[in-house]
């Protein structure tokens, strides 16, 4: 996907790469089952971080090694992931901030925050094995780009496509804050917790639908392959995916982000009508 370069001065970014973090407590390592538990949950991109900071804590305390940068135009230079990490950052900003000025809808862009191994969020520790995840606290993405790396060996979603729609997915998550709409499932959770999986997978769904409206919105950066790249990523991190290369039978009530159909289904629709109004994800509870 040929995105534009970004503008410093337009993206918002926090560099917590050569920052020493690290966490306390036991300082016990996770293990290789651990790992594994960590990415089902978290591969799926869009992760509630508040579900597991509290079981992820005293984990692996080692030093982080990557060194970021001081400002975002060094910040978005330290590799090429970083670089099209903020190129799809900018693309979404330019992409959404038109919209909710026609909806009348104040807009405010989130930040890209840049760690390594571990970090520090709004909603509490980040984690290399939580994968890239929105904090509604800070309005802030959070993201290690060694996950891309993992992507690709693990899951075999490789591309930037895939990458771009990493992005996507978690700026859909906030715009559901923005608008609302993130509260209201967390009280209709609340209010009916035998529904609070099925709302959950609607939700992510709709962060799907959204990426795919904002790649339908720049058609004209999309290049030969790249569909087929963000599908291939979407069916990738289905539940029932994730389930079965963990060793698990599928199990749709534990589903929290969606079959690989489902969530195909929904990129593609976002794609195919470029209208946000299109991502309503929440029409079997209205009926």
């Amino acid at each position: 996907m040929r995105l534009d370069d970004f503008d410093p001065n337009s993206v918002n970014v926090e560099d917590q790469r050569g920052s020493g973090f690290s966490i306390g407590g036991t300082g016990g390592r996770v293990g290789c089952g651990g790992i594994v538990i960590a990415l089902i949950a978290a591969l799926v991109f869009g992760v509630d971080p508040s579900q597991m900071l509290g079981t992820m804590a005293g984990s692996d305390s080692g030093q982080v090694t990557t060194q970021g940068g001081t400002n975002a135009s060094e910040s978005c230079n330290v590799d090429q992931f970083s670089k099209e990490s903020c190129n799809s950052l900018s693309s979404l900003n330019k992409t959404w901030a038109p919209l909710f000025q026609q909806a009348n809808i104040p807009f405010t862009p989130p930040k890209l925050v840049f760690y390594s191994q571990m970090g520090r969020s709004g909603c509490g520790t980040a984690q290399s094995a939580m994968g890239p995840f929105y904090c509604p606290n800070d309005q802030g993405i959070y993201l290690d780009t060694d996950f891309y790396t993992e992507m690709d060996k693990r899951l075999g979603a490789s591309g930037d496509f895939a990458r771009n729609y990493v992005i996507a997915h978690e700026y859909g998550h906030h715009i559901q804050a923005l608008t609302g709409l993130a509260e209201q499932i967390q009280s209709a959770q609340a209010q009916n917790p035998s529904q609070a999986n099925q709302l959950q997978v609607a939700m992510e769904l709709r962060a799907d639908c959204y990426a795919g409206v904002w790649a339908s919105r720049n058609k004209d950066k999309i290049e030969a392959g790249d569909l087929e790249e963000g599908l291939n990523a979407a069916h990738s991190i289905g539940d029932d995916v994730l389930m079965e290369q963990a060793g698990r039978r599928p199990v749709e009530a534990a589903f929290t982000h969606g079959s690989a159909e489902q969530r195909m289904q929904w990129l593609r629709k976002g794609i195919e009508t470029g209208d946000e109004d299109q991502c309503d994800t929440f029409a079997a509870f209205k009926r």
